[in-house]
């Protein structure tokens, strides 16, 4: 039965009610960057940048790099929408880009958090921790890097130590250490170990680094040198910026877009410039900054705007799209933090972003991980995949012999179907509480980040090290006490 004209109108105008740009709106936004590239430039703080500019004939003046819009869009040409990256257990490759989209833990967290809100400087152990916890996770894609900043060991070489945990501890993909040049050089001597040789992943795509802009309009001489060293292998790179509209970049939002999207763009066209074809990613964690302290509030409703926003100018340059996961300003994971997690990734999720960074454990505006959060935004990226996965319409879906059969004012939970379907068709969670008062308290009475807190315990002794050559672990192991030697 064909339906009235209208009512096809009215569903094709339905859509997430999230504010979706026009195709003029996009360009204004493009327009703007363009002409901050042109005019006032973006500055490198790496000599090698630089060199690599005026080698391919753009305009630098000093520090300060201008670029065209043919430039821009050269480069764009060369980006890939859509990589794989390879893990060291083929199983666990993830795709990046187009429908794909992968979920990795919180970065650069200096602190642990604990459930009562305490906050301690962050050890090897508790990073050796996380690690355990990503590889056991069913819903988290890939292992990170610097979940916690360790202070334990020393700084200068405690990148060496993350590395070795990310790829023995885990074998998802792990992300690298663009710390600095030094950094991104031992990403590549320590993957290459695992594959057999910087040369055998030379364009062959088994890490993925951040690449954050130094806002408004730089890059400091660590990343620009990171991005050199990683793109020179065809080792994906996020570029992204972190603008607080209101102080590092302009009060509105439509100003920080312009802004960050030159930042992006600039350093975008630095890697394909390094090595055209290397996978890049459009990233974007800019928010607001709380007028009332001066402190950058990820947990604002703005922050999901900003990730709408980036997803669809990442989508307008044919790229994939970074943001952030399940943010929040909350110090304990409370109602507020479960809150503004949950707006966080889901929007960010169901807006197309391609690669979810900070998707668990984050607290503070990322001053601290948590553990006891960590298990929490599991589940909530488990229910996110859930709800962001397709309803199957089929004849076997619908069933209309059952529904016959059953007919009017039957009961379905003693059809096969169900039996057949019932620990698998609805989403089942592991703390959130589904039982009755009563039940619930005769469980303890506990509340989620105490059911949260046991359960980081058990995972954690059902933990087993997941298969590696021995002679590649004894390589790594000498590559990281030989660096840390200085020979």
């Amino acid at each position: 039965m064909r339906r009235p004209r209208r009512h096809e109108e009215e569903i094709r105008s339905m859509h997430d009610r999230m504010h979706e740009f026009t195709p003029e709106e996009l360009l204004r936004l493009h327009d703007a960057s363009m002409e901050l590239l042109a005019s006032t430039g973006v500055a490198f703080n790496e000599p090698e940048a630089l060199e690599i500019f005026e080698k391919h004939g753009k305009s630098v003046d000093g520090k300060v790099v201008r670029l065209t819009e043919a430039d821009v869009r050269a480069a764009l040409e060369t980006a890939p929408g859509r990589f794989v990256i390879h893990a060291r257990n083929p199983e666990h490759d993830v795709a990046v880009g187009g429908d794909d989209f992968v979920l990795a833990p919180g970065y650069g967290a200096p602190f642990v958090a604990t459930a009562e809100g305490v906050q301690r400087e962050a050890t090897l152990e508790d990073y050796n921790r996380f690690c355990k916890l990503i590889q056991t996770s069913p819903y988290l894609d890939m292992n990170g890097f610097m979940m916690v900043e360790p202070s334990d060991v020393p700084s200068d070489t405690a990148h060496l130590d993350m590395l070795f945990s990310s790829i023995v501890l885990c074998d998802k993909a792990f992300m690298g250490a663009p710390v600095s040049r030094q950094g991104a050089r031992d990403t590549l001597e320590m993957a290459g170990r695992i594959w057999g040789g910087t040369e055998a992943i030379r364009n062959k795509p088994v890490t993925i680094s951040l690449i954050n802009s130094l806002s408004p309009l730089q890059f400091s001489e660590e990343m620009a040198a990171s991005l050199i060293e990683l793109a020179r292998y065809g080792q994906p790179c996020v570029v992204a910026a972190l603008i607080m509209a209101g102080s590092s970049g302009p009060v509105t939002q439509a100003g920080v877009l312009a802004l960050q999207n030159a930042e992006i763009l600039a350093g975008i066209t630095l890697a394909q410039l390094v090595n055209p074809g290397t996978p890049v990613v459009y990233g974007s964690t800019s928010s607001a900054m709380d007028m009332r302290s001066g402190g950058l509030s990820i947990g604002a409703p703005e922050y999901p705007m900003f990730v709408s926003a980036a997803a669809q100018m990442a989508r307008f340059y044919g790229l994939p799209c970074r943001s952030g996961g399940a943010l929040t300003d909350s110090h304990v994971p409370d109602a507020q933090a479960g809150m503004e997690s949950a707006l966080s990734l889901l929007t960010t999720v169901r807006n197309g972003v391609n690669f979810v960074l900070h998707s668990a454990g984050i607290l503070g505006s990322y001053i601290a991980m948590s553990f006891e959060k960590f298990l929490l935004d599991e589940e909530l990226c488990g229910m996110v995949r859930k709800i962001t996965s397709p309803v199957a319409v089929t004849d076997e879906a619908i069933d209309l012999p059952t529904i016959q059969q059953v007919g009017i004012g039957g009961q379905y939970l003693t059809q096969p179907k169900t039996f057949k379907l019932c620990r698998t068709e609805f989403f089942l969670p592991k703390l959130a509480n589904r039982a009755s008062h009563e039940g619930w308290k005769q469980a303890g009475g506990l509340d989620a980040a105490r059911r949260a807190a046991r359960a980081v315990e058990e995972r954690l002794a059902r933990y087993r090290k997941p298969d590696i050559d021995p002679a590649v672990e004894r390589d790594l192991a000498a590559y990281v006490e030989t660096r840390k030697r200085g020979t």
